[in-house]
């Protein structure tokens, strides 16, 4: 089953990576509608949730050139910023937050993290 999911998402995993990255982008650009939300830092819980994604898809989309994790760790991390930026220049009805670069940075280090122990357990299979 697994090597089966393996061969599936092999030549796949670099249009997911695109797709994740272009959706991050829109959803980051959009205005989105007022909600209440029972959770506090709700918003923050969603950023770490989405560049986690982020960094696991690109880092398995690179998975031979695990020499490269750092940079795409480094490049997720930009792209949290910039969207940031984006998003207090651009718009009017978005505001770049440093606590959402945090978020966001934390989740990256998290999919590193993860990524790291998928690595190491199958290298060692």
């Amino acid at each position: 089953m697994r090597r089966r999911i393996k061969t599936l998402l092999k030549d796949k995993i670099v249009i997911i990576a695109v797709v994740v990255t272009l959706s991050i982008l829109y959803l980051s650009l959009m205005k989105m509608p007022k909600y209440e939300a029972p959770i506090s830092h709700i918003d923050k819980w969603q950023h770490s949730f989405a560049y986690f994604t982020l960094s696991i898809c690109w880092l398995l989309s690179f998975f031979r050139k695990p020499h490269k994790k750092y940079l795409i760790v480094f490049l997720c991390i930009l792209f949290g910023i910039i969207i940031e930026i984006l998003q207090s220049e651009l718009t009017s009805y978005r505001t770049g937050d440093y606590l959402d670069v945090l978020a966001n940075t934390t989740g990256v280090f998290l999919g590193l993290v993860v990524f790291n122990q998928i690595y190491k357990k199958n290298r060692y299979n």
